[in-house]
This record gives structure tokens, C-alpha cells and sequence, in this order.
């Protein structure tokens, strides 16, 4: 048996580790209380953050884009970094505002769609794009399959 050297950590949780689950939970945690103190609503799922809130007026789009900032300011703290190019703002619902929010100075694309863990979500709610994505791609595995089947 060998171990590894001693180092010293900056941030992050050392993977396969017995204590690595509960130190992600304690730090991700955190990250959940600082924005919910914002009010906004935050959304977890292993790296991901999906913040909410409904926008009736200019403040509440003031205190999204303070909840942002507190988010990258966490991120900052701990040495961890936001993928900004994975990052965008979708409008769901009739009132479409403008709200040009920005994380490090980049402001964040407005989409009319997004996938969230696999599943496509429309500005309308509509199923129909997610619907219509799962039809072609089974339409192309069912292409592949017979093709082989054809070639044999």
C-alpha cells in the first residue's frame, strides 16, 4: 500500500473521499442560504444553480442581479469558477422585460428556450419543442438500427 503526498487544499472537495459528499453539501448549502436571503428562488443539482423570481418592476430585476453577484462572489470566495458561457436568462410567461443581466461584466443572452437536465423549456411552457426533440432522436436511432440491420 502507498499513499500520496500530503498537500495543502485551496478549495474543492477531494473526490472519493468518505467525508467529499457531506463537505459538498455544507458548502452548497451555504451558497442556497446567501441567495435564497435575496429572495429569489434557487434551484440545486450537483453543479448546477438555477435562480428564479418573478419580475413585476425594475427592483426585482435589481435584486436578481444582486443575488448573481452574490453568487459570484461565493464562487469567487471559494475558488470556484462560473461557466459564463453556460449561463442565460429565459423569460417565461406574457410580460417579456428586459433585464440585461451580467455575471463578471458579460451580460447574460436571453434565449426563448433552455434544457434543463435533459428536458427543453420554452418561454410558453409549451411541451412541444421537447416533445419534437425526443421524436427526432429516436427517429435517427431508429434510422441506425435499421441501417445495420439492412447492412447485415
Amino acid at each position: 500500500m502507498s499513499l500520496s503526498d500530503v498537500v495543502s487544499l485551496l478549495s474543492g472537495i477531494v473526490q472519493g473521499s468518505g467525508i467529499g459528499p457531506v463537505l459538498f453539501l455544507t458548502y452548497i448549502n451555504e451558497l442556497a442560504n446567501i441567495l435564497e436571503s435575496y429572495g429569489v428562488h434557487v434551484k440545486l443539482f450537483a453543479d448546477d444553480v438555477k435562480l428564479y423570481l418573478q419580475i413585476t418592476n425594475d427592483a426585482d430585476v435589481a435584486w436578481l442581479q444582486c443575488a448573481i453577484d452574490a453568487l459570484t462572489g461565493w464562487a469567487d470566495e471559494w475558488q470556484l469558477s462560473v461557466s459564463v458561457n453556460k449561463c442565460c436568462t429565459l423569460n417565461i410567461g406574457r410580460a417579456i422585460s428586459d433585464t440585461n443581466l451580467t455575471i463578471n461584466g458579460s451580460v447574460l443572452p436571453t434565449v426563448e428556450s433552455a434544457r434543463d437536465l435533459g428536458v427543453s423549456i420554452t418561454q410558453s411552457l409549451s411541451p412541444s419543442l421537447h416533445v419534437s426533440n425526443i421524436v427526432a432522436k429516436a427517429t435517427q436511432r431508429a434510422a441506425a438500427i435499421l441501417s445495420r440491420i439492412y447492412e447485415s
